[in-house]
């Protein structure tokens, strides 16, 4: 076995990954800046060792055997520079997942712009449920296993499960990571334009798919969203068997009577047209009823009856951050966490909030950090996705400097076209020195009794969710 260093430990694929490897009796150490829960957590309670900042003398003491380089890496790096000049072997995390866990396994991949850590999770469990022990890599930390890599458990015919992420996969390889995945089964949920920092323009994020579609061999399979008409799109030409899934006729599955439930939705299944049975998925929203259809159609094609796909199904638990419930406060408030930050998926996530909670009132707190809702690319956008919301509050900007007043996304205006729909909308951050204290007490001074509050970001939200909660327990 190897020592391995990953730059960039903290986060959620290369130290679910650093975990795996781990196991397998790998020694793991890493370093990161700004490491906050749940990966900090999870790599404390692996025993992973890791450095806070980014020094050559992290390197010097360990002397790996190799580097892993996350792709939040890139040149200027001090570690990075050291391991260039040192002529370290260096391997970028999708490469060394390819080789070292998906092997000669079966290899499954999740693609698409929303859902992929859903149905990625969904697909790992049902696998289990039925016995076939698959191994994983998941975006986040899937409820049902506590972690969010691992081997497969079978010694040959195995199943090896992975979130195909469209980002690219280091600053030496500009692929994107799901090219290193190799699949043999893989996922297209839907396609939108995302990640502006690496693509120009949807055009070149269909590319990327289509070159996805074409590493699938000829004896595999590609399980596409017929709802999707760019999915579809980029799936034409595919060169494998080819299935549909979607809540519209003509799919090859498709969910029919649908009926949300107090810890669920239920739905009859039809597949080419026929009935096959009544399923209960603990999940809400159309979104994820089509993350389940992808997720059964790849469970069958793995070998699994709909019988051991529903009895699985029903035993599923939502991965950590994706409509978590944080907590319910005194006047039966309900604090929920989600990961979305895309328009898109901010709206459906909204919209299966008013379904499961039709009479409660919505606050959502949302918090622009990713490379692309940072920029005004979806000023207009953001303005129309948060319609099931009665209060809207919104978060810092995350480093608006990289962009200048001119391609950054305005908050104020964001503002104002919100209120211009009859939300109320409170801007956090004015004061720096007071954030998020100024959400928190803004929440304390408007929040009623059966409130549903809502935080979405994909980052730590300046540590909002602690603050929050910890308010709610004193008022309590």
């Amino acid at each position: 076995m190897s020592s391995l260093y990953f730059i960039g430990i903290g986060g959620t694929a290369m130290a679910s990954v650093a975990v795996a490897l781990s196991h397998l009796g790998h020694a793991i150490t890493g370093s990161d800046t700004g490491l906050y829960p749940p990966m900090s957590t999870y790599l404390d309670e692996h025993h992973i060792r890791y450095f806070s900042g980014f020094s050559a003398d992290n390197l010097q003491s360990v002397k790996p055997d190799m580097v892993v380089v996350g792709n939040a890496v890139s040149r200027g790096n001090e570690e990075l520079e050291y391991a260039l000049n040192e002529k370290m072997e260096l391997v970028a995390m999708p490469d060394l997942v390819r080789r070292e866990l998906i092997g000669k396994n079966t290899s499954i991949v999740v693609a698409g712009t929303h859902g992929k850590t859903t149905t990625t999770s969904i697909v790992a469990w049902l696998l289990e449920s039925g016995g076939l022990r698959p191994g994983f890599l998941v975006g986040g930390i899937p409820e049902n296993f506590g972690i969010g890599c691992r081997p497969s458990g079978r010694s040959d015919e195995g199943f090896f499960v992975s979130e195909g992420d469209e980002y690219d996969t280091a600053f030496f390889d500009k692929r994107s990571k799901f090219m290193l995945y190799r699949p043999d089964i893989a996922i297209i949920n839907n396609i939108e334009f995302d990640h502006a920092d690496i693509f120009s323009s949807l055009e070149e994020i269909k590319r990327s798919f289509r070159l996805l579609v074409n590493l699938i061999p000829s004896n595999g399979a590609l399980i596409v969203n017929g709802d999707d008409p760019v999915a579809m799109e980029v799936s034409s030409k595919a060169l494998c068997r080819v299935e549909t899934f979607g809540l519209t006729d003509g799919c090859d599955w498709t969910a029919q009577n649908i009926r949300v439930e107090e810890n669920g939705s239920s739905f009859d299944l039809y597949y080419k047209g026929g009935f096959e049975r009544r399923f209960n998925a603990p999940l809400f929203g159309s979104y994820n009823i089509l993350n389940t259809l992808a997720s059964i159609a790849v469970a069958t094609l793995s070998g699994m009856t709909l019988e051991m796909t529903a009895e699985g199904l029903r035993e599923f638990l939502r991965p950590k951050r994706r409509m978590e419930t944080v907590g319910t406060y005194e006047g039966n408030i309900t604090v929920i966490e989600d990961f979305a930050h895309h328009p898109t998926a901010i709206r459906v996530t909204l919209e299966a909030i008013k379904e499961r909670w039709p009479e409660r009132r919505i606050i959502t707190c949302f918090e622009a950090r990713s490379n692309t809702t940072t920029r005004n690319i979806f000023q207009k956008e953001l303005a129309e996705c948060f319609g099931p919301a009665d209060i809207v509050v919104l978060g810092k900007v995350h480093r608006p400097e990289r962009y200048g007043p001119e391609g950054s996304l305005d908050t104020a205006r964001l503002k104002k076209e919100l209120e211009e729909q009859g939300k109320t909308v409170f801007l956090g951050g004015s004061d720096p020195k007071n954030y998020p204290a100024d959400i928190v007490g803004f929440l304390e001074s408007c929040r009623k009794k059966d409130d549903v509050v809502l935080m979405l970001t994909n980052g730590s939200f300046a540590g909002l969710k602690t603050a929050l909660t910890e308010s709610f327990q004193k008022k309590r």
